[in-house]
């Protein structure tokens, strides 16, 4: 798989927990990639668009 034109992208509440967050590139036809972002070349999840939509629809909502 070619990930060299994935546009990653951190969650904007990601700020403020030290770096411990993911990131999202959703820009590739077909797939969405996750990776960690205090390790970008330690491995990659792929969604399919639906599966991905289902994960964050069903992951709870932290308030600050």
């Amino acid at each position: 798989m070619e990930l060299t034109d994935a546009c990653w992208r951190t969650a904007t509440r990601s700020s403020n927990n030290g770096g411990n967050c993911v990131e999202v590139a959703d820009n590739l036809p077909g797939r969405v990639l996750v990776r960690d972002s205090k390790a970008p070349n330690a491995g990659t999840l792929t969604f399919t668009p639906s599966a991905w939509r289902a994960f964050v629809a069903d992951t709870p909502r932290r308030t600050a």
